[in-house]
């Protein structure tokens, strides 16, 4: 991979990890579009271990958060009345909800990794998605705040992030609606979204470290691999901070409408043959 191609893919991944338009969608388009084949397990793999920066990206942003709940679940661990702290079961909500994602990624790695990669899938996630997330945007009652999230919520929210594995869903856009549709503010279901991204993405990151490090070494080659991740944590943290300013004062209109223009294009590049679809 050229080093221009590693820096263009992983300002892309870093703007479009965390808003609900799908960095997954958006890096498989723009790997084609740069003459990349998508079934090609060194680019699923580079895909996958570029996100490593935006999400440690993630975890220096929110250091103090991640700190106060580590350090309140492990309290409550060896002490029964530090379990009575809501951070304790803030982190059991966090460790239930991420599980989900884990089993369903490990079950349908295969498919993930082939059938699912063609911009079809991608094309058609954008556009489906889009209708639910203005459902839950619309209908969203915001009567609940971050102190109120319970195990429940979180494996509801965790659930729905399992359809992030589809190209074009989003992350961030499955699990913002589920938690607008539990009843949460936008602001709690977009922190909640980080929260759950963080061992969602580390583990898909370091899966795929641990299982194609040759693969990547002979194909797309660390050297790029590295830079497109350094280039999404510096991106990342960017986006981290202004997403969090830009939901406190607005709905996800913009969001929606975008996924909605950029699937109904693709649609029509795919079908009139201009791009391939793998």
């Amino acid at each position: 991979m050229e080093w221009w191609h590693a820096i263009i893919l992983g300002i892309i991944e870093g703007i479009t990890e965390f808003l609900p338009i799908s960095s997954t969608g958006h890096l498989t388009i723009t790997e084609k579009l740069l003459g990349y084949q998508l079934n090609d397990p060194s680019m699923t793999a580079f895909t996958a271990i570029i996100q490593t920066g935006a999400v440690i990206a993630t975890v220096v942003y929110f250091w103090h958060d991640i700190v106060r709940v580590a350090g309140a679940w492990l309290a409550g661990m060896v002490n029964i009345r530090a379990r009575k702290k809501p951070d304790y079961a803030y982190g059991w909500a966090i460790i239930i909800g991420s599980i989900p994602i884990a089993v369903v990624g490990l079950l349908f790695q295969d498919e993930i990794e082939t059938i699912l990669r063609s911009l079809w899938w991608v094309a058609g996630a954008l556009i489906v998605w889009s209708g639910v997330m203005w459902w839950a945007d619309k209908t969203a009652q915001q009567k609940r705040t971050e102190s109120q999230a319970t195990w429940r919520d979180t494996l509801a929210i965790g659930c729905a992030q399992c359809l992030a594995l589809i190209p074009g869903v989003s992350r961030s856009g499955a699990t913002m609606s589920a938690g607008l549709l539990r009843g949460f503010d936008r602001l709690t279901v977009t922190r909640l979204s980080f929260f759950l991204s963080i061992p969602a993405l580390l583990a898909a990151s370091m899966l795929q470290l641990v299982t194609k490090f040759h693969v990547i070494e002979t194909g797309v080659g660390w050297g790029p691999t590295i830079l497109g991740m350094m280039v999404s944590f510096l991106v990342g943290y960017a986006a981290v901070a202004w997403l969090l300013k830009f939901i406190a004062g607005h709905d996800y209109s913009v969001f929606i409408w975008y996924r909605l223009g950029l699937g109904v294009l693709l649609v029509g590049l795919l079908a009139t043959g201009v791009i391939q679809s793998v």
